[in-house]
């Protein structure tokens, strides 16, 4: 079957077959040009009405890691401690206010999306998640590892961070080269029988 795939195989293992969630780092940097090249890949893949809701705050070693260690899980916190950088992965639930930049065809779903904030939150939300499926991978296109966890205290976090910003937490990844002991053992993966369906 990987015959069918036009992508080359060795961009596949990086990306996908042997791209593993690292749970230890070694101490070289992640540089702010790997950084921004990660967000220059990320940003093309598809949102509703190319809305873009995904936010990230990079986090790097010193005191704001301090405070953002106090909100993760106990079994996150050490390799939260001693990844290079950290990004805190959010939905930015006033995305609406860039639709006449972002989506000039219809400048005016602005207004209609500012009317409902319920409706703009799930939107935020749903469509942030699908950024950052992207995201992950752009990391690992840049020759990182990220370790991506959702154990953490969400409002605590936003609390700490985002207080005075429409920016929601969604998910917590760490990002740098693996170091040693990095993997865990590969998890079974379901087979396509268990998960597709033909209608």
């Amino acid at each position: 079957m990987s015959d069918l795939i036009t992508l080359h195989p060795e961009a596949q293992a990086q990306l996908f077959t042997d791209a593993r969630t690292a749970n230890t780092f070694t101490d070289e940097p992640v540089s702010d040009e790997q950084l921004r090249a990660i967000f220059e890949l990320a940003k093309y893949p598809p949102t509703a009405a190319n809305t873009q809701p995904l936010r990230v705050l990079f986090v790097r070693p010193g005191e704001a890691r301090e405070r953002l260690l106090t909100h993760m899980n106990d079994g996150n916190r050490a390799k939260t401690a001693t990844a290079p950088v950290v990004a805190v992965l959010a939905a930015d639930t006033d995305f609406h206010e860039f639709i006449p930049r972002v989506f000039p065809i219809r400048p005016q779903m602005r207004d209609g999306l500012a009317a409902d904030a319920v409706a703009r939150e799930r939107m935020a939300r749903f469509n942030a998640t699908l950024q950052i499926g992207y995201w992950l991978l752009a990391v690992r296109a840049a020759g990182l590892a990220a370790g991506p966890m959702g154990g953490f205290d969400a409002d605590g976090l936003d609390k700490e961070f985002f207080a005075d910003s429409s920016w929601r937490s969604l998910l917590v990844v760490n990002i740098g080269k693996p170091g040693p002991d990095a993997w865990f053992p590969r998890l079974p993966r379901l087979d396509y029988d268990d998960i597709v369906r033909h209608a």
